[in-house]
C-alpha cells in the first residue's frame, strides 16, 4: 500500500493495519505497503552502454483523470531493459490492486538515454502531466527535471545517485548513504567505537565513504583504518589487514560478488575476520554473501525483506516470473500518487505534501523525502546467516519529528 501519513501521526497502530487494504489509505494518513529484496541486475549509477532495442511506443494504463508520466528504460539494452518491463508491470499491478485509482499512467521509454527521458518528459507534460515517475537513470534526471519545472510540477525519480536530486525532484530509491548511516548508528548503539572500512573507489563507495566518516564522528568513534580499492585492491587489502587489531567494526560496502572476494582477500592477508563485527549496505542482500563463510554473521542494513517477499509472490501469480528489486519502487510510486490524488485535493502533489514529515509506507516499509529531494527510509539490520539474512533490529514503525 502507500500513502501518507498524517504529520501528527505516529504511525499506523495495529488497528490501522488491519484497516488498510492493498493500496489503500488510512484517512488522513497515505499509506504504502511493506518489503524486501532481489538483484537489480545493472549497476543503478550507470545508464547502459549498449546499443537499444527498438524505441516501445507510448502507452496508457488506467482511465483516471489525473494524469502522471512514467519514463522507463523500455528499449534499453540487457538487464536495465529487463528491470524496466518489470517496473512498468508493478506500476501496473499498483493501479489494478488500488480500489478505483483516479490515475491515468503515460508510460514513456526513453531508451535509457537523457535525450529520450526529455522527450518522454516532453509528451507527458503536453498531454497534461501532473507529476513524473522516473526515470531510473541519475544522467536521464536533470533534463527531465528541466521540463518538470517549466510546467511548475515535480519528479519521483528512481536513481540512487543523491546528486541529482534537488528543488522538486524526488528520489525514490534505496541510497547507498542510508544503509551506511543506519549500521554504523546501529553499531555504535551496541557498544562499537573503532571503525575500519575498505570500500570500491567508485561513485557508490564514495557516496558511502562521506556518510560512514559523517556517522561514526557524529557517534563519536574514531576511524582506525580506511582504504579504498579500484582494480587491484591488494595494497588496499593488506593495509586493512594490519590495522584491524585496533577496530571492532569493519565496513565492506560493494556487491555480492566483490564483497565476497574482498572478505577472502583479507582472510588471505591474515586479518581476523572473526575478531571483528563485519558490515555491509543493502548490497549484500545477495546469495554470494549468504554462501560465503567469511561473511557469516555480519551485519547490514536493508528494507525489512517480508513486505518484498509479498508483493514478489502476488507479482509471480499476475506476471508469471519475479520481479526485479526495484520493481517496488515503480509500484510505491504509483500507489502514492493514487493516494495523494484521492486525499489531498488540488495540492496533491505540492511540495509541503511530498515532504509530509510523517512520511509514508510502502512496501519496503516507511520513507519521505527531505526538502533536499534525497530520502531517508526505515531500515532494518540483517544478520548474515546461511539461509540468508535474518533481522536483529526490525526497521522503525515511525520517523522522529526530525
Amino acid at each position: 500500500m502507500v500513502g501518507p501519513r498524517h504529520p501528527s501521526s505516529h504511525g499506523p497502530g495495529p488497528h490501522g493495519v488491519a484497516r488498510r487494504t492493498a493500496l489503500g489509505l488510512i484517512l488522513g494518513a497515505p499509506l504504502l505497503s511493506a518489503c524486501s529484496n532481489v538483484q537489480q541486475g545493472f549497476n543503478p549509477f550507470e545508464a547502459p552502454s549498449g546499443p537499444s532495442g527498438p524505441p516501445q511506443q507510448p502507452a496508457v494504463a488506467g482511465n483516471g483523470q489525473v494524469k502522471v508520466g512514467l519514463i522507463l528504460p523500455l528499449s534499453a539494452s540487457g538487464n536495465a531493459g529487463v528491470a524496466a518491463q518489470s517496473m512498468k508491470n508493478a506500476a501496473e499491478m499498483a493501479l489494478a490492486e488500488f480500489q478505483n485509482p483516479n490515475i491515468q499512467l503515460l508510460i514513456k521509454d526513453d531508451a535509457g538515454s537523457p535525450q529520450g527521458a526529455q522527450q518522454g518528459a516532453q509528451q507527458a507534460c503536453d498531454e497534461g502531466a501532473e507529476i513524473l515517475l522516473g526515470p531510473l537513470f541519475a544522467g536521464s534526471v536533470p533534463p527531465t527535471a528541466q521540463v518538470a519545472r517549466t510546467r511548475n510540477i515535480s519528479v519521483i525519480a528512481f536513481s540512487t545517485d543523491s546528486s541529482v536530486a534537488g528543488r522538486g525532484v524526488y528520489l525514490l530509491s534505496f541510497l547507498p548513504e542510508s544503509d551506511a548511516t543506519r549500521i554504523v548508528d546501529y553499531s555504535a548503539g551496541v557498544g562499537k567505537r573503532s571503525f575500519a572500512a575498505l570500500l570500491p573507489d567508485n561513485a557508490y563507495g564514495t557516496v558511502v565513504e562521506g556518510a560512514f566518516k559523517t556517522a561514526v564522528s557524529r557517534r563519536g568513534g574514531r576511524i582506525v583504518a580506511f582504504e579504498k580499492y579500484a582494480g587491484d585492491r591488494t595494497m588496499a587489502v593488506r593495509a586493512v589487514a594490519q590495522a584491524l587489531s585496533g577496530a571492532d567494526a569493519l565496513l565492506l560496502a560493494d556487491d555480492g560478488e566483490s564483497v565476497v572476494a574482498t572478505a577472502d582477500a583479507l582472510t588471505a592477508a591474515g586479518a581476523n575476520l572473526r575478531a571483528v563485527q563485519l558490515l555491509g549496505t543493502g548490497l549484500w542482500d545477495n546469495p554470494r554473501v549468504y554462501n560465503s563463510a567469511s561473511l557469516q554473521g555480519g551485519l547490514y542494513a536493508a528494507p525489512d525483506p517480508s513486505g518484498f517477499r509479498a508483493f514478489a509472490g502476488r507479482y509471480r501469480t499476475r506476471f508469471g516470473a519475479d520481479p526485479v528489486r526495484t520493481a517496488t519502487l515503480a509500484y510505491d510510486a504509483v500507489a502514492l500518487v493514487a493516494a495523494l490524488a484521492r486525499t489531498q485535493g488540488a495540492q496533491r502533489f505540492a511540495p509541503d505534501v511530498l515532504t509530509n514529515a510523517s512520511g509514508f509506507a510502502g512496501i519496503d516499509g516507511l520513507f519521505r523525502f527531505r526538502s533536499d529531494g534525497t530520502n531517508e527510509r526505515g531500515l532494518a539490520v540483517m544478520r548474515v546467516g546461511s539461509g540468508g539474512g535474518q533481522a536483529v533490529a526490525g526497521a522503525p514503525k515511525s520517523f522522529s519529528a526530525t
